[in-house]
């Protein structure tokens, strides 16, 4: 990640599946960098005051439709920020193919993905100590099939169950260069 000069610092993208830590991890990276915005999927679905379509397993259409907004508009987004120097660090759930998709989205080279992949037992953990539920008509299980059997094998995988925040984004920066992908990935 190249930080104080004119050429774009680059964008991270970090997923996972709900709980699995990566809004704490983003904010914690972003904050150890000189230059950085963290970029919040979430953000651009709570924008819509009315006629939200929640994504919920089988969804298709205007849901679909929704979360593909939501996506071209968290990489524009870390597009532009990176524009102006900064290290944009998007953080959502963005698994299966649409994950290949979103690396399409984003123009802004280098490119790092990052997926946060701790056992289902330790993001239950975690699910059940956290202020907000994100789970709704999936269980832990589910989505975390969905990230293991479905979602391409790009960028840095980490299995962060064991690890702090700081131990995560400790690992994240040691073995940024396993997460640099490319359009062709």
């Amino acid at each position: 990640m190249t930080t104080g000069t004119s050429e774009p610092a680059g964008v991270v993208v970090i997923t996972g599946i709900m709980a699995s830590g990566k809004s704490t991890v983003a904010q914690a990276l972003a904050e150890r960098l000189p230059k950085a915005a963290h970029v919040r999927g979430d953000v651009f679905r709570r924008m819509v005051v009315s006629g939200a379509v929640p994504y919920e397993p089988g969804a298709g259409g205007e849901a679909e439709a929704q979360l593909r907004l939501r996506y071209g508009l968290s990489a524009s987004t870390a597009d532009a920020y990176a524009a102006a120097g900064f290290t944009a660090i998007v953080q959502d759930v963005i698994l299966g193919e649409e994950l290949k998709s979103y690396v399409e989205l984003v123009r802004t080279r280098p490119l790092y993905v990052v997926v946060l992949a701790p056992r289902p037992a330790a993001v239950a953990a975690r699910e059940e100590g956290r202020g907000k539920t994100g789970y709704g008509a999936w269980t832990v299980e589910d989505l975390d099939a969905a990230l293991r059997e479905q979602t391409p094998r790009i960028g840095l995988w980490l299995d962060s169950s064991e690890l702090t925040v700081d131990e995560t984004v400790d690992a994240i920066l040691e073995r940024l260069g396993e997460a640099r992908v490319d359009v062709s990935s």
